[in-house]
């Protein structure tokens, strides 16, 4: 799962590793295991560029593993290696959600590093033109996340997979 913060992709993640009776990791969680502190904490002592290379190692070893459904940190694209590992190594599903709708989900949202601006509408906005075109690339497959619930946002994941020939056990 890519997409921006606050897209869904961990609460699709969970529900289609339920789905598929696959293993779910949100990567985001397997850093913080690996730094021993919140990713936030981690981005104001090491700072952006330290955190992406870390991100980056977890990715690889992640892509690597035995199939499982992976949720990953809205950013994780920003680095050509994490688009290749994640497009050549899994089925890449690209949550799409506009920068209005997501400040209507985050605005109360404290946790998201990037967001802490003065306004985080219009960080989102540019956090969208960045990486849209990052995502798409990255991506098999492009759900709206505007109006479907959670449970149809799964259907529809399901969906798609079984289009590609995508079966559990490949």
């Amino acid at each position: 799962m890519v997409g921006l913060p606050g897209s869904g992709k961990t609460t699709v993640g969970r529900q289609l590793s339920r789905r598929l009776c696959l293993p779910f990791v949100d990567s985001d969680q397997a850093i913080e295991s690996r730094i021993g502190c919140s990713i936030r904490e981690f981005f104001e002592k090491e700072g952006e560029a330290r955190f992406r290379d870390i991100e980056q190692e977890v990715l690889d070893g992640l892509t690597q593993s035995p199939t499982s459904v992976i949720s990953t940190g809205g950013g994780a694209v920003l680095r050509l290696a994490n688009r290749e590992h994640l497009h050549d190594r899994s089925h890449v599903v690209y949550l799409k959600s506009t920068p209005e709708e997501l400040f209507r989900r985050l605005r109360h949202d404290v946790s998201r590093p990037l967001l802490q601006v003065a306004d985080p509408l219009t960080r989102l906005r540019d956090l969208f033109a960045t990486r849209d075109p990052l995502y798409r690339e990255t991506a098999h497959f492009v759900l709206e996340t505007g109006r479907p619930s959670v449970a149809t946002l799964v259907n529809m994941v399901v969906m798609q997979l079984e289009l590609s020939g995508y079966t559990p056990s490949a």
